[in-house]
């Protein structure tokens, strides 16, 4: 089963921190998409990956952090149609 999960990572700040974030998440079996808001400081992941995975592997990047509760769950609700 596919999850969108949204983390917070406070100390994305340049271009520099989002290729290592996505470098990081590359290695991560399971990660089917993943997408680093510099603004937001964010991380927005999609797979199969588990979440201990993705945070381990955004941990070892250097970076701290924690999922945002509630946020970036799919699951299986569309949104609405145009």
């Amino acid at each position: 089963m596919l999850n969108t999960r949204t983390y917070h990572v406070p100390d994305i700040s340049c271009d520099h921190c989002r290729n290592s974030i996505e470098g990081a998440l590359d290695d991560v079996a399971g990660v089917d998409s993943r997408m680093v808001d510099i603004e937001s400081k964010t991380v927005v992941v999609t797979g199969s990956a588990s979440e201990d995975a993705v945070t381990k592997a955004i941990s070892d990047a250097g970076y701290e952090v924690e999922r945002v509760t509630g946020a970036g769950s799919m699951g299986g609700h569309p949104g609405p149609m145009p």
